[in-house]
């Protein structure tokens, strides 16, 4: 089940890079590569830093081919795709949980700290979203709209407060990614954000 989430997160996140390119009018190998750089960037950054070469994307061709899957199927139902964008919204929450537990788990397949594993997990989670708005030439969405890292910060927390207390193994992963999704939905609905600060 972890590993069809992961897919379904990644095929979200392909998708999601594709559109917003299409809606900067990009070329088509232009929206190919900001696909590809939404669904893998936080994952890249995340293996250059701990030192795990080659990344994992490049061990295990199946990103790539479901990001090439997400590429053609935003490209040939672009003009449906609005239709399904609760769809594509809820994938991309599962794939926020789901990657920020994965950061968090090679984290700590390499020792580090609880706070770097925290930040391995919102990087992971969020840097190809960042990646994909600073080469669309906007401001990251994670910075001014959307509590985005922030949930995943929680989650990290909430993560490592299981372990203390040693609840079971087992479901911790489900409890934190339940946790990540739910405040992730009532943020979208209830409209949540950190304030703007505002220069004097």
């Amino acid at each position: 089940m972890f590993e069809v989430l992961d897919i379904l997160g990644t095929m979200a996140f392909a998708v999601s890079g594709a559109l917003t390119a299409m809606n900067k009018r990009m070329d088509p190998f232009g929206v190919f590569i900001i696909a590809f750089v939404t669904a893998v960037g936080g994952g890249t950054l995340r293996d250059v830093l701990i030192g795990r070469t080659p990344v994992g994307w490049m061990l295990n061709l199946n990103y790539v081919y479901i990001i090439i899957l997400g590429f053609v199927l935003a490209m040939l139902f672009r003009k449906k795709l609005d239709r399904f964008s609760t769809s594509l919204f809820l994938f991309d929450t599962i794939g926020l949980g789901v990657f920020t537990l994965i950061g968090l788990e090679k984290g700590l397949e390499v020792d580090l700290h609880p706070v770097i594993c925290i930040a391995l997990g919102t990087m992971t989670a969020c840097f190809g979203g960042v990646t994909r708005d600073i080469l669309c030439n906007e401001i990251p969405v994670i910075f001014h709209k959307e509590i985005y890292a922030t949930i995943c910060i929680i989650g990290g927390v909430f993560f490592f407060f299981l372990k203390r207390i040693e609840f079971p193994e087992e479901l911790i992963y489900l409890a934190t990614s339940l946790l990540i999704i739910a405040i992730r939905l009532m943020a979208v609905i209830f409209h949540w954000s950190l304030p703007a600060v505002e220069k004097n």
